[in-house]
């Protein structure tokens, strides 16, 4: 059966503001799997790890099982031991987003996580050879590459999963833009990313939203909405579909896709509830389709 999985939060939530959610998630989701930790920014982390535990214990007696992620980008000596002590754990299940990790984890089983560019059935038996259980694809990758790469990752015995909803990551970087908008460093930021807890808006200089800003990531503006495309995910082998945590109502989220995954819920029907959960946000498919990512492709001209 299709798992339907939750992945770490990217934003920098409150540490209230995450208990709580986890808590619903744990109580109400109908998800299977829920990525943990932080991905995006190491000083974020020391407002989170004291939680965790509990966290970790009432996600598991709910049913969930647990991963936790390693960071996007390593370069200071703090996130390289943080990422060699999280690549030293035996349970849970760790999933690994940067070359670092990946050397400190060693032969040791692991997930391959988006950040790492799994694009090419080469890459994915070199991630394999080393170890790796399981691969998350790029958010960028279109429908032919996905049901290239689920093949490969199925004759190698791993899993395979796709975001199929929640703003895409297009880039992450040395610098934090987030911080520079508002006069600051990237060391002095005072953690101004806590004030855009969807990210940060960017606009064009007609007036038009195009990006968010997240600490040290750009995402896209518009949500990915995958709802209309599982049915073809599943049929190419694709076996985990992955929400991204957003400011939206995320249990109400995961049961549409559940509905729909199960069958309980048309394709318009599933639509129309996703739409009005996310009320402003746009929702975008294009990379999927082979088209500009900002996109909405309808499914009587999807390819």
């Amino acid at each position: 059966m299709t798992r339907l999985t939750l992945g770490p939060i990217a934003y920098h939530w409150s540490a209230e503001r995450r208990r709580d959610f986890y808590a619903r998630i744990a109580d109400e989701a109908p998800v299977d799997e829920v990525y943990l930790g932080e991905v995006i920014c190491s000083k974020r982390a020391p407002f989170q790890e004291a939680d965790l535990p509990e966290i970790i214990d009432r996600l598991e007696r709910a049913g969930k099982k647990v991963i936790l992620s390693s960071l996007a980008e390593v370069m200071l000596k703090r996130e390289r031991k943080a990422t060699e002590d999280l690549a030293a754990m035996e349970t849970p299940e760790i999933e690994i987003n940067n070359a670092a990790g990946l050397f400190a984890r060693g032969q040791r089983p692991h997930r391959i996580g988006p950040f790492m560019n799994a694009y090419n059935e080469a890459n994915i038996a070199w991630m394999a050879g080393q170890s790796a259980t399981h691969i998350c694809l790029p958010a960028e990758m279109p429908a032919p590459a996905i049901a290239v790469a689920a093949r490969a990752a199925r004759d190698l015995g791993l899993g395979v999963e796709v975001q199929v909803f929640g703003r895409a990551s297009l880039a992450v970087s040395a610098r934090c833009y987030h911080a520079r908008a508002h006069g600051r460093t990237k060391d002095n930021c005072q953690f101004v990313c806590e004030a855009d807890p969807d990210g940060m808006p960017l606009r064009t200089r007609d007036d038009r939203p195009i990006l968010r800003v997240n600490g040290i990531q750009t995402q896209s503006e518009s949500y990915v909405d995958l709802l209309p495309e599982t049915a073809r995910l599943v049929a190419d082998g694709v076996t985990h579909l992955r929400l991204m945590p957003q400011a939206a109502d995320m249990v109400a989220v995961a049961r549409v896709f559940r509905d729909r995954l199960d069958g309980k819920a048309s394709a318009d029907d599933a639509d129309a509830r996703l739409a009005g959960l996310v009320g402003l946000v746009g929702l975008s498919n294009g990379f999927y389709h082979g088209a500009a990512g900002y996109r909405r492709i309808a499914a009587a001209t999807a390819v």
